[in-house]
């Protein structure tokens, strides 16, 4: 016998950000306390809105099945005496286990047989054991800053209301927070003010939707998502829905309704980024587009109700954004009066870290930097020295101070109207005011890389410099630490040059960034680079690339991480190779032959001291292998090297079948050493495939 059960603990608004992990929470709980104790159950869905957390789950057995146990007693030699009768030992097993010691059963193991006690009794009744397990669900939930509230020690994420709890139609009178649980719940607390009668445990989710409250987050969501874009398309646009808005919203309302509003045309001189944080993160309303993707003067508010008097709603709304947006234009046209040039002085007082300086020191680094990078690129490195110093100017604008989230994309704006960069050409002015925004790209991790090339410019010299200088200070991450975001900028100084195709010497660049640290400053470059590497195990392994060919490319230590891509895709396609495993395993025992060799290995191979027929085949295969490959390689084109060695695989193996490596003629030994060695440098030349090897 099954039947459905619910559980809802009714609570004042719960914290939004919170809200679906402590759902997820109180749901898992209740059904994992459920199947540790033995209970089949059905599918668990976890209900929720921001006055209440349920769980609904099916088929949940009455009871749990028999329970058997089975208790080790001491060994015979301890239990009994020499006549055979028991001892104290077993006399306590006996009555701890409430049974006549002649009631124990027998039992072997390694150490020879013991009494046991075994019993099997009925399970308990599913609605006896629902308290323990509410008990424990609650206890374990994710609750940092529990509040307390009236005169008892309960506490919880927000005080306790109601508590509903249904074995279908029946009520488990259970007990949280001082409520005890019957079959009324509450409706939505404007529009069905008043106590709910859930009949049973099925008919929850309907009971609640006739009371004005969508229990089901999905379809909230849902709903919410087509108020907004049917608002937006009556304005004639399209609603901006980011995730993170469209889920703080759903835990904001109980039954969502949309209602269009707007703002003075003036306003949209403001860069629209601005105006964007204010509408989501301050208010959490939906902008609304045109069709070039620029905002307009509509947006999108959330009611959680449906009112007689929208009107009233609306003026609300346009009430809360309108001060917000005066203040975003008051900080745009003060910051324009400014000018980037003016901002970019105020640099030299703020100090960037103790031991490198201020920011205006780390922007000369930066545009060090920067030089360099863009005449390795054949870039124009005039205007990468220009944009670099003018990269951290908006730090001092008004805006960023308000919305830091618009660093960069303030300095976008501001570089279009300075008047220090008016005698640009416009299409080099432009192309500064783009890479200002671009510097900090990747912003996050799944961001785009800048797609400017003065933006790739930028963004690497400026990760340069932060990652040596944080090294350098002292201040590489530890664990979860991680102040200067070192991990996140060496990440997107590797995508930038991987995804820009940009063939720069990593190696190169890191002693660049060394030597315009202050004086006194030490720093490691084969650590750094080691760490920027190991930054591009999970980017790859998201890719499909196994452990064993990131470690064989990265065994090889490539200078240029453009390079180190290429090598491995290459051996991607290597590995498909039926001939791939066998050489690998044959490179994985030369490279075991040489590491044994003591001294300088030979380099020079004398085809007159080759004696074995599977030697000079071996041989003539190689230098032909050679000979067809120096081209490939030299250009770069690891796969044609890489799939003309797997030709190699016949005349390896019969090599290593037919032939002493280790002969005791020295002049043979060496010569055989030589030609395995040539062998392995060759495949070394693009990955250490020994590591493939399993």
């Amino acid at each position: 016998m099954s039947a459905s059960l619910l559980i809802e603990l009714g609570v004042e608004e719960l914290p939004v950000k919170a809200l679906p992990e402590l759902a997820a929470a109180f749901a898992n709980g209740i059904a994992d306390g459920l199947s540790k104790r033995g209970v089949s159950i059905g599918a668990s869905r976890t209900l929720y809105s921001p006055r209440r957390l349920a769980v609904q789950i099916e088929g949940v057995a009455a009871e749990q099945p028999e329970q058997r146990s089975e208790v080790l007693g001491p060994y015979l030699n301890i239990g009994l005496d020499a006549l055979g009768a028991p001892t104290k030992a077993l006399e306590g097993f006996a009555a701890k286990a409430g049974v006549a010691w002649t009631e124990l059963e027998r039992t072997t193991d390694a150490k020879g047989e013991r009494f046991v006690h075994r019993a099997v009794k009925p399970g308990a009744r599913t609605v006896d054991l629902l308290q323990a397990v509410l008990d424990e669900a609650l206890k374990a939930m994710p609750i940092p800053k529990p509040m307390r509230w009236g005169a008892h020690e309960h506490a919880f994420a927000r005080p306790a209301l109601w508590l509903v709890a249904l074995y279908g139609a029946d009520v488990v009178p259970l007990v949280a927070f001082g409520k005890t649980a019957d079959r009324m719940s509450r409706g939505h607390r404007f529009m069905h003010d008043k106590a709910v009668w859930v009949s049973d445990a099925d008919a929850y989710v309907e009971a609640m939707h006739g009371a004005k409250v969508l229990v089901d987050a999905g379809k909230r969501r849902d709903a919410i998502r087509a108020e907004v874009e049917a608002a937006a398309a009556q304005a004639g646009g399209t609603a901006r829905i980011t995730e993170d808005n469209l889920e703080q919203v759903n835990g904001l309302v109980e039954w969502p309704k949309a209602v269009l509003c707007g703002f003075e045309k003036a306003f949209l001189r403001v860069p629209q980024e601005a105006l964007i944080s204010t509408m989501e993160a301050n208010q959490k309303f939906f902008p609304v587009l045109d069709a070039q993707g620029r905002i307009t003067e509509a947006f999108i508010g959330i009611a959680n109700i449906v009112s007689t008097n929208e009107s009233e709603v609306r003026k609300g709304y346009e009430r809360v954004i309108r001060p917000r947006f005066a203040d975003a234009a008051f900080f745009f046209d003060e910051d324009l009066k400014q000018g980037l040039s003016a901002m970019n002085a105020g640099l030299a007082t703020v100090t960037y870290q103790q031991k490198l300086g201020s920011y205006a020191d780390k922007v000369a680094r930066i545009a060090q930097l920067a030089r360099a990078i863009a005449t390795a690129l054949d870039a124009d490195a005039d205007l990468a020295q220009v944009a670099a110093l003018l990269c951290k100017a908006d730090l001092q604008s008004r805006m960023v101070n308000e919305f830091p989230e618009l660093q960069g994309i303030a300095g976008r704006y501001y570089a279009a109207h300075d008047a220090g960069l008016a005698e640009l050409p416009t299409e080099a002015r432009n192309a500064v005011a783009v890479a200002l925004d671009e510097v900090y790209a990747p912003r996050f991790a799944g961001d785009a890389i800048a797609a400017s090339r003065l933006g790739q410019v930028l963004a690497l010299a400026e990760r340069l410099d932060t990652l040596a200088g944080g090294f350098a200070a002292g201040l590489k991450p530890s664990g979860n630490k991680d102040p200067f975001a070192l991990r996140r900028n060496a990440l997107g100084l590797a995508r930038t040059l991987i995804e820009g195709g940009l063939d720069l010497n990593l190696v190169g660049m890191l002693e660049a960034a060394k030597a315009a640290l202050p004086a006194g400053l030490a720093l490691d470059t084969g650590e750094l680079y080691d760490f920027i590497l190991d930054r591009l195990r999970s980017y790859f392994a998201d890719r499909g690339v196994g452990a064993a060919l990131f470690d064989a490319v990265a065994a090889t230590k490539p200078v240029s991480l453009a390079d180190f891509a290429e090598r491995l895709s290459a051996l991607q396609r290597f590995a498909e190779l039926p001939e791939a495993a066998a050489l690998a395993a044959a490179n994985k025992r030369a490279r075991n032959i040489l590491k044994k060799v003591e001294g300088a290995l030979p380099d020079t191979i004398d085809a007159s001291k080759l004696v074995e027929p599977a030697e000079r085949e071996l041989h003539a295969a190689l230098v032909a292998a050679l000979a067809d490959t120096d081209a490939s390689l030299a250009a770069r084109d690891y796969v044609a090297v890489l799939s003309r060695l797997a030709a190699l695989r016949a005349p390896v193996d019969a090599f290593f079948d037919g032939v002493m490596v280790m002969a005791e003629d020295a002049a043979v030994r060496d010569n055989r050493l030589a030609l395995l060695k040539a062998l392995a440098d060759r495949f070394a030349a693009v990955a250490a495939i020994e590591q493939l090897a399993t």
